[in-house]
């Protein structure tokens, strides 16, 4: 056994090349470990390129049929908790008693938060606990929320029980504290590598013809990205440059009622690297969340990895959220951009049309971008202490 790098097992709900922010920080945290001594557990299968290996990678699979969506949601539900959570269990089991790791990383995240939680806790190897979001964010109004506070108790288990921990962010540590009695160790999100500190140290400013405004990965708070929408349509044609929206990611937006096919670009779901190049050729990144507190678990203990992106391309940020927003917290400790808590449209266009209208945005954000980047999500360090974690495990 390699105890600087010593067999793991990751057990999650993602496949090892899956699209979004998770995914996305698990693969940047194990960059440089040995596919060799890397097993990985889902419940779904890969569907993109493979470029990130693993030695072996076992699927409890679920049906795309079974997913609760729309329709026949309570026999859905029933299915996967009574029937497909067992079968994945033993799954699990057999994973486990296959490949015989050293150490587990568990990131808990819907549905495999039922298989998890019954195995990881009672078993051996130990295992390593990262937090990334809470089930509700996502599925209280689809499976209801006496299932999903049954999901919440059983990653509450997880959690307390596991023999390190952290989280993606400092309110959902605190949040997690309370809750369980234990401390999350660190506070790991997307990272600032290396190669991205020396870009920004050499950076020199754009000044284009156009304004590119960039928004990475899914649009969550839908209801407050159109409101941004709404008032860049207006904004934009009192500035003497022109303005572009660049929508990067999955999914495809060109048919909804707010898309604007004259100065909104959708580029698809790009790599890893290929967002970095094309994010450095923007000028401004947007990070939304809701504006209103009807949604505060996303709010409060959720920080989206795209905010930490445009950091590592040197982007000044426009930030739109509710006051106790963990994205508004962290622009209030960082002026890194344009920070907008209120929904009154006037409020937000003169905000809006004054920085936008600047050119030399570099200079005014520069030291902050890399402050908080510095702070916050310096890649190296947190990949040092995540390893440092799964080693400190093996017995």
């Amino acid at each position: 056994m390699n105890r600087s790098c010593p067999k793991l097992l990751v057990a999650t709900e993602f496949p090892p090349n899956a699209l979004g922010g998770g995914p996305a920080v698990v693969r940047q945290m194990l960059k440089g470990w040995p596919a060799e001594r890397l097993v990985w557990w889902s419940c779904l299968p890969d569907q993109q390129s493979c470029e990130f290996k693993v030695e072996s990678h076992r699927i409890a699979y679920i049906p795309k049929k079974l997913y609760p969506h729309e329709r026949l949601l309570r026999p859905k539900v029933w299915i996967l908790h009574h029937l497909w959570s067992r079968w994945a269990t033993r799954h699990l089991r057999v994973t486990v008693a296959r490949h015989q790791p050293d150490v587990i990383w568990a990131i808990p995240h819907q549905w495999s938060i039922l298989p998890l939680a019954k195995v990881l806790p009672t078993g051996r190897p130990g295992y390593h606990i990262s937090v990334h979001d809470y089930p509700a964010h996502h599925l209280e109004q689809k499976i209801g929320l006496k299932m999903t506070n049954r999901l919440d108790l059983l990653l509450d288990h997880l959690y307390q029980k596991a023999a390190s921990r952290d989280a993606i962010c400092q309110e959902m540590a605190t949040d997690l504290k309370q809750r369980t009695g234990r401390s999350a160790e660190e506070i790991f999100n997307s990272g600032v590598e290396p190669e991205d500190f020396a870009y920004l140290e050499q950076k020199r400013p754009r000044n284009g013809a156009t304004i590119k405004i960039a928004h990475a990965g899914t649009i969550t708070a839908e209801t407050t990205f159109v409101q941004l929408v709404q008032s860049l349509e207006r904004v934009r044609k009192k500035l003497s440059r022109g303005v572009e929206m660049h929508l990067f990611g999955a999914h495809v937006y060109r048919d909804k009622s707010w898309f604007r096919a004259e100065w909104m670009i959708e580029h698809g779901n790009a790599s890893e690297e290929r967002l970095r190049m094309e994010l450095r050729q923007c000028d401004w990144g947007v990070s939304p969340m809701e504006l209103t507190s009807e949604n505060p678990r996303y709010n409060r203990f959720s920080l989206p990895s795209k905010t930490v992106k445009y950091l590592a391309a040197g982007l000044p940020i426009i930030v739109l959220g509710h006051r106790d927003s963990t994205v508004i917290h962290l622009a209030r400790r960082y002026s890194f951009g344009v920070n907008i808590e209120d929904n009154d449209p006037e409020i937000m266009e003169d905000l809006l049309l004054q920085r936008l209208g600047e050119r030399d945005i570099w200079a005014r954000y520069r030291d902050e971008i890399l402050r908080c980047a510095r702070s916050e999500f310096d890649a190296t360090r947190m990949r040092t202490r995540l390893h440092k974690a799964l080693a400190a495990e093996v017995t």
